[in-house]
């Protein structure tokens, strides 16, 4: 009689040489992922931990339940984003190219985390739907207004609004169109967005209704006065 050995898989967790950090790095990806293809309700432990290649018992290591994971999710999104805007904000030039800036560093924070919008707006929705039921609570890129609040406000205390500006009310409408962008990006193809997000600047700087000529002379404008 022939002696036969069983092969078996090693068991899924933790690959071999990685860190503790890279493993709770990849189970954030697979929920953000999850969360956005599936909404809330439908991304479930075993559907995230599937994601991630291991199994829900090793996840459960790292994460007690679902609610910390995604609380977990949107805390890091939230801190990457907000250091990344916060820096673009921070680039030298006037109001508008600051909050053009900050627009170009949203599409590029996009492109990389291909799943960060629809994961914000599922994790919105579902705080929405369900205020009370002790779930995660998720305002959205709350640094992204802040950012935009923080820049208005140097422009005004450096009088640097036009006459009649309402401070406030600025905020909202240039927040509104940056979330506007953040839903358009989940539908749209790359080039589609990118020609939407030319769109929202134009808007901003006041040249989307332009004639042509008006509207390339303003750019050149803008290009010497960034790179002399």
């Amino acid at each position: 009689m022939t002696d036969r050995k069983t092969v078996t898989s090693p068991p899924l967790g933790r690959p071999v040489g990685a860190s503790g950090e890279q493993t709770r790095a990849r189970i954030i990806v697979a929920a953000m992922r999850c969360v956005a293809t599936v909404g809330y309700s439908k991304a479930t432990i075993r559907e995230i931990a599937k994601a991630a290649e291991m199994t829900s018992g090793s996840l459960y290591h790292y994460f007690p339940n679902k609610s910390a994971l995604l609380a977990a999710t949107a805390q890091d999104i939230d801190e990457i984003a907000s250091a990344r805007l916060r820096a673009a904000a921070a680039l030298p030039g006037d109001t508008v190219e600051r909050l053009e800036a900050v627009l170009d560093e949203m599409h590029r924070l996009l492109r990389e985390y291909p799943h960060l919008a629809a994961f914000d707006r599922a994790m919105r929705a579902e705080g929405a739907a369900h205020p009370r039921r002790g779930r995660v609570r998720h305002p959205g890129l709350k640094a992204l207004r802040d950012i935009i609040d923080e820049i208005l406000d140097e422009a005004r205390a450096r009088k640097a609004l036009p006459p009649g500006t309402e401070p406030a009310a600025a905020v909202d409408a240039i927040y509104a169109l940056a979330r506007g962008l953040m839903e358009r990006a989940t539908h749209l193809t790359p080039d589609a967005y990118a020609a939407t997000l030319d769109s929202a600047k134009e808007l901003i700087r006041g040249t989307l209704f332009a004639p042509q000529a008006s509207r390339r002379e303003s750019t050149a404008q803008r290009r010497s006065r960034r790179d002399p």
